[in-house]
Formats: C-alpha cells, sequence, structure tokens
C-alpha cells in the first residue's frame, strides 16, 4: 500500500500511499491530487525544514487547500445525528444509553473525512449555531498560539462542552495529528457525564497524491458516573484498502464484563448486539443498526454533506449575529464563491491584522479574555498531553436570551456585517 517515490527527481523516499492498495506505480501516483506542479514543488520546498515538527501553528497555509470552514464550524458538523442523545437521554438502560452516545460521537467522522483543510480561526472569532433540534451552539478561538478553540452546545436533552486542541507530526506527505482537546457529554435526565478520549487522525498523501484521512486508534468514552464505558477500535486501512473505516468494541459495565458488541464502518452505519461475558452474540438475539449516515450531495466540490451546507449558511445564524461569527470571514465567503485570488488575499489580510492585534496588546500589557468562556483552573491529562480547560461560562445564554425577549429586533441583513473578532478598532491598532 505504501510505496516511496522514486520517479521524480528530488523527491526519492517520500512516501505515497495509495488507499486502494494496488500495485501501480508510486510516482504514477504522486502525480495526482489537487496541486498544479509549479505549487507543489514550491510548497514541497517551503515545508522540507518542518518534518519532524509540530506544525499546528508555525505554517501558514495556502488556500488552494482550504474548504469554505473555519475549524469553529467545523465542531459544530457534530450536531447533525442529535437525535441519537435524544435516544440516549430517554432510554433507561444505562448500556444502551452508552451505544447511542458512542454513535453520535463516531457518526462525525463521515464529515471528518473530507481532505479539505478548514481556516484556522482569528483570536476572538466566534461561530453561533441554531434552528436545529432545538440546539444552541456557541464556540469561540480562545487563545491563538497554541491554537485552542472552545465550544459549548445544549437543548433539552444534553450539553456539550469542548476544549479542543490538537498537536502535530509533520512527516514530509504527511501529518499525524493528536487530539489533545477535552470533552464531556451531560444527559439531562440521568444527569450521567460522559468523558470521550478520540483516536488520532493521520491525513496522507498532503502534496503528492490523492489526499485521504485515516483514524486509526482505540475511541473510549467513559461514564464518569457509574463507571461503564465503551472501547471501540478504528481499524487501520491496510494492504488492498482492507480494514478502511472499520469500526468495532463494546459496551463495558463498571466491572469491565462486556454487555453489548458494537461494529460497523464510520462512513457508513453502526450496528450492535447483546453479548455473553466472552464477547460472543447471545443467543436469539441479532445485529441492529442504530446509525446510518445520511445521503450527502454529489460530486460537491468540497466533499460537503448537507449539514455541512446548513452549517454554512445564514439561514441557521440567530438574529443580532455577533460580527465575530465565522460566516463573515471575507476570505471564507471569497473562497465558497471560487475567487481564490481574493480568498487569499483577504486571507493574508486578516492574519496580518491578527500580529498588529497582538502587538498592540503586548505594547498595552493587556491580556485576551474571551468572551463566552473563561480559563478554568484545571489541568486535563490526555495520551498526548496535558491541555488547560475553557469554561462555558453561561453569558451567551444571557446575551441571546436578551435578544430573544426584547419587543423589537431590528431586521439587518447578516451579510452586510462587517466581520470584527478585533479587541481593538483600527485607531489603536494604527497609533
Amino acid at each position: 500500500m505504501s510505496k516511496s517515490v522514486n520517479g521524480l527527481l528530488g523527491y526519492e523516499g517520500l512516501e505515497v500511499v495509495n488507499p486502494e492498495g494496488n500495485n501501480e506505480d508510486a510516482g504514477a501516483e504522486a502525480q495526482r491530487g489537487r496541486w498544479k506542479q509549479e505549487d507543489r514543488d514550491n510548497y514541497w520546498k517551503m515545508m522540507q525544514k518542518y518534518i519532524g515538527a509540530d506544525i499546528t501553528s508555525l505554517v501558514t497555509l495556502p488556500v488552494i487547500i482550504c474548504e469554505p470552514m473555519t475549524n469553529l464550524q467545523k465542531m459544530a458538523e457534530l450536531m447533525e445525528y442529535s437525535y441519537l442523545l435524544e435516544l440516549a437521554d430517554e432510554c433507561e438502560d444505562p448500556h444502551m444509553r452508552l451505544v447511542y452516545s458512542a454513535t453520535w460521537f463516531i457518526s462525525v467522522y463521515y464529515a471528518l473525512q473530507r481532505t479539505w483543510k478548514p481556516f484556522n480561526p482569528i483570536l476572538g472569532e466566534t461561530y453561533e449555531f441554531v434552528n436545529h433540534a432545538g440546539i444552541t451552539f456557541i464556540a469561540e478561538q480562545v487563545c491563538h498560539h497554541p491554537p485552542i478553540g472552545a465550544a459549548h452546545a445544549e437543548n433539552e436533552h444534553f450539553k456539550y462542552d469542548i476544549t479542543s486542541k490538537v498537536k502535530s507530526k509533520f512527516l514530509g506527505n504527511s501529518v499525524e495529528v493528536y487530539p489533545l482537546g477535552r470533552s464531556r457529554l451531560t444527559l439531562k435526565k440521568s444527569g450521567v457525564v460522559l468523558d470521550l478520549v478520540p483516536p488520532p487522525t493521520k491525513v496522507l498523501n498532503l502534496i503528492f497524491g490523492r489526499t485521504w484521512i485515516d483514524s486509526p486508534g482505540e475511541m473510549i468514552l467513559t461514564n464518569l458516573t457509574t463507571g461503564d464505558k465503551v472501547l471501540l477500535y478504528f481499524q487501520p486501512c491496510g494492504w488492498f484498502g482492507a480494514g478502511r473505516y472499520e469500526v468495532d468494541g463494546y459496551v463495558y459495565n463498571s466491572e469491565e464484563e462486556p454487555k453489548i458488541l458494537m461494529t460497523g464502518k464510520w462512513n457508513e452505519s453502526i450496528s450492535y448486539q447483546p453479548c455473553d461475558m466472552e464477547g460472543e452474540p447471545l443467543p436469539d438475539s441479532t445485529l441492529k443498526e442504530v446509525w446510518k449516515a445520511a445521503e450527502a450531495p454529489k460530486n460537491d466540490k468540497f466533499q460537503y454533506t448537507y449539514f455541512a451546507h446548513k452549517i454554512n449558511s445564514f439561514d441557521t445564524a440567530p438574529k443580532k449575529l455577533l460580527s465575530s461569527d465565522s460566516r463573515l470571514r471575507p476570505d471564507r465567503y471569497a473562497l465558497e464563491k471560487g475567487d481564490m485570488s481574493k480568498a487569499s488575499s483577504e486571507k493574508s489580510r486578516l492574519e496580518e491584522r491578527q500580529r498588529a492585534d497582538r502587538r498592540t496588546r503586548e505594547a498595552k500589557g493587556d491580556e485576551f479574555k474571551p468572551k463566552w468562556f473563561n480559563l478554568s483552573n484545571e489541568i486535563c491529562p490526555t495520551p498526548w498531553g496535558d491541555l488547560e480547560v475553557y469554561e462555558y461560562n453561561g453569558k451567551y445564554h444571557e446575551h441571546r436570551t436578551a435578544i430573544d425577549s426584547s419587543g423589537h429586533v431590528e431586521e439587518v441583513d447578516p451579510k452586510t456585517i462587517e466581520f470584527n473578532p478585533w479587541q481593538y478598532d483600527d485607531s489603536e491598532v494604527s497609533a
């Protein structure tokens, strides 16, 4: 499945991985992909010095590999199949409750297989999402170095909180991504609190060949209230594509006895079946499907689902959208409209303004403080490093309630709002 590129002068030894696992020459696969040769060669010259490094915040990436969405918006894609959390919240069986909840976390991987990179959020940028299953979702970029985003989602059935941070290792034509984030899900009826440790992800054929994504490793979902847990194994892609997308594992009780087996493919469907102490299906039981991926648009330029298009839409925005919202980014909007030149220039302009904002903050001795999240005293250990945890402070609900309860809200076309996540205005920055 994996071959070195020996047919391209200057790229000998560079690994190209074909997910289909056939035996064609790696040089032929390397010539595929979305890069023009000149862009590819220039990018490779720039990136060679970073091999082995964490490039999470070291490198400014070109628009050519981006999708018209930010990391804050991508965090909201988990909300698509929220009906699974309604089932979990209403379920009396503690083990089936974990089946529904774990499947909800698996469901987002269908969207995460996209090979385009979302924009890095500007410090102070936000994303608001409403008009779906009664959910209120708010995300905010709370730190720039290292990049950290925080989000809170809630409806009558659940509360979801995440501090999202990643560590990466650049390997030349691939990058390994390790999730240092903390995810907590609270089901309101039972009051149980669930903690997630997701598997790492590897992006292959970044520069040469067709880019694709694999997420081999363990996913662990623990009921912090009872000690029950789900342990699932995401199979790595093997020769000729064997095992790609496959997920298998069990729901265990607090004594670590298997109670329910789970199996399926993270890009298709997940099923479950009661099992015995050996993990074998119970006699007379049947394998039942718990989730199936929704139909997706055919030949979509950015491999978007219908839900991803909703996330970019102003139809899912609340009244009086915050001017710091990702939808309003001029680089994102230009890319969505297909204007690569404007997207690139606007991206550069925003990044320079962010640097100017930082210089002003340092000159004034100011410290950036998020609006909707507070840095807690908690340090959360993860398999890949410790994480400083940001907690939702409740102020967004107060803000939104005040707007929704006011007698009159002036109708404003959100497309006319100027993107503004900045701590200072232009006069302060240029002074």
